[in-house]
This record gives C-alpha cells, sequence and structure tokens, in this order.
C-alpha cells in the first residue's frame, strides 16, 4: 500500500467534492491536506532525487563522498580504537585456547622443514654414519611421516592455554594494534569504494522510505485540520 497515493488521492477527492458540491468546509480541508501531503512528498522526494531548479535537491546523492567518509570514520572512531581491540582481547573473547588453525596448518607445505632437518643431520657429526647407509636417499621415506607429525604437533601447540596468551600479548603490543587498525582501515576503504551513489540512494531509501510515507499521511492530516480552522475562522 503506497501512503503518499492515498494520502493525495482522497485529498484530491475532498478538493473536487468540497468544489462540485459546493462545499467550502470541505473544499479547504482538501485543500490544505493536498498542499501538505504533496509538499511533505516532493521533500521526501528531493532527499533522493535531484529536481531541476530546486536548490539543495539530491541531497544523499550529492553528500555520496560525506557519506563513505562518516561511515569509515564511525568505524574507526567508534569501534576500531585501541582500547576497545585491547578490551576484546583481555575479555578473552578475541582468543580462545583452540584457535582452529588446523585447517590452515594441514595446507602448510613442510617439505622446507624436512629439508632444513636433512641439511642439519648431514653437517652433524651423524653425517659420516649417514653415508654408510646411503646418504640423504636414506632418509626420504621419513619426509610424509615427518610432516604429518610436525602437523600433530602444531595443531596441539595452538590448542594450549600457553601458546594463547603468548599470542595475546603480542598482539596487544602497541605497533600490533597499530597495524591491525591499519589493515582495518584498508579493508574499510576497499569495501566504500564499491559503492556507488546509486547503490548509496537505494540502501538509504530501502531503510527509511517505509517510516516516511507517513510524513505524507500526517502533512495530509494536519493540513486538514489546518484547512477546517481556517473555516472556522474565516466564516
Amino acid at each position: 500500500m503506497n501512503k503518499s497515493f492515498i494520502t493525495n488521492f482522497l485529498a484530491l477527492a475532498l478538493i473536487f467534492v468540497g468544489y462540485f458540491l459546493p462545499q467550502e468546509t470541505i473544499f479547504a480541508i482538501g485543500l490544505f491536506a493536498f498542499s501538505g501531503a504533496l509538499t511533505n512528498w516532493l521533500a521526501i522526494h528531493m532527499l533522493f532525487e535531484k529536481v531541476p531548479g530546486l536548490y539543495g535537491s539530491g541531497v544523499i546523492p550529492a553528500r555520496f563522498e560525506e557519506f563513505k567518509a562518516a561511515i569509515q570514520s564511525m568505524m574507526m572512531d567508534q569501534f576500531f580504537t585501541d582500547e576497545n581491540i585491547d578490551k576484546f582481547l583481555s575479555s578473552g573473547e578475541g582468543i580462545k585456547p583452540d584457535l582452529h588453525l588446523a585447517p590452515v596448518i594441514e595446507k602448510v607445505d613442510l617439505s622446507p622443514a624436512f629439508d632444513s632437518l636433512v641439511i642439519v643431520i648431514k653437517e652433524s657429526s651423524f653425517g659420516n654414519m649417514l653415508g654408510m647407509f646411503g646418504g640423504e636417499e636414506a632418509l626420504l621415506p621419513l619426509r610424509e611421516p615427518f610432516m604429518e607429525k610436525m602437523k600433530v604437533a602444531l595443531v596441539d601447540m595452538t590448542k594450549t592455554e600457553a601458546f594463547s596468551e603468548l599470542l595475546k600479548e603480542e598482539i596487544e603490543q602497541p605497533e600490533v594494534l597499530s597495524d591491525i587498525k591499519e589493515k582495518v582501515s584498508s579493508i574499510i576503504n576497499n569495501r566504500l569504494a564499491e559503492l556507488t551513489p546509486q547503490l548509496v540512494k537505494e540502501i538509504v531509501q530501502e531503510m527509511i522510505k517505509k517510516h516516511l510515507g507517513w510524513l505524507v499521511v500526517w502533512g495530509g492530516v494536519f493540513g486538514g485540520v489546518i484547512g477546517y480552522l481556517s473555516t472556522l475562522i474565516a466564516f
């Protein structure tokens, strides 16, 4: 149901009824109601659309850059402050003992770690002994078992309370917090860069269109009341 259309239609109907009967009171009520509803509808329309000759219309698309800057400022100044980040980490809500890093660790290639282990063995006092048993090739069957065991050990380590505390202490360092804020700001700016004036207009319009419709209704109601009162004064 379009509140604006119904309000204007009823006001126009009163104008025609009052004019053709004729009934001056009904005509005045309809005229003032239509005037109030129409001006409120025009004001709402001017928020979103540019009307030629009417200065200040299309204010939301026209203030597009200010709108984006306000969102960025609100996010960084109100939510991602040093105090809020530190409070989030200190409350225990940000980092849990189980960091759920297993999927990440499973994807990590630990071949370089095994290669480094082989180099260490070759350069140690066991290097000559290793040569007696086939050299480096003798260790190759251990590659896969080594990497599997390492992944299990790493996952278990990330689940300990001690690891969580150490990680939290590092994150709470001022330079780390500053880096986090810069990354968050960059993410927000990148997302805001995807917005267009048309998209911003549609977002705002969708949010408040339903409620702004009542401005037209009440404009018609109060206009009609003023029209009725004017007939009492005039006649």
